[in-house]
């Protein structure tokens, strides 16, 4: 399989507390400009905890900042765990920088009361 020359960004959830792909959790992508945020993409994990296909990518993609808002407080109110009101997670924001045409992917490790990221693969 060839890759498309050109950038493109992916991510995915995994919820740590229960071992498994966080499927049906809602993820906007916003580009970021100063103090502006401007959708740019919106979209659900499935089952593998992925979105169907990439954030951006093609002419989409430009370099610049950005920002994915994970909406982990729907994700893990729908699962039925006993959660303090109002939730310690609710809206995940994970701002960073792509400096070039390449493959981002920035997944998200969840669970109740944390949560990390990092530049994947």
């Amino acid at each position: 399989m060839t890759q498309a020359a050109g950038g493109r960004l992916t991510t995915h959830v995994l919820d740590t507390a229960k071992g498994r792909p966080a499927a049906g959790l809602k993820i906007v992508l916003y580009r970021v400009s100063g103090n502006s945020h401007r959708k740019t993409a919106e979209a659900v994990t499935n089952s593998d905890g992925r979105c169907d296909a990439p954030l951006l990518e093609g002419e989409a993609f430009q370099t610049g900042q950005y920002e994915l808002v994970f909406f982990a407080g729907d994700y893990l109110k729908a699962g039925g765990a006993d959660l303090p009101d109002p939730l310690f997670l609710d809206q995940i924001p994970i701002r960073f920088g792509m400096a070039q045409q390449a493959h981002y992917h920035v997944p998200l490790l969840l669970s109740p009361f944390g949560y990390s990221t990092y530049r994947g693969s």
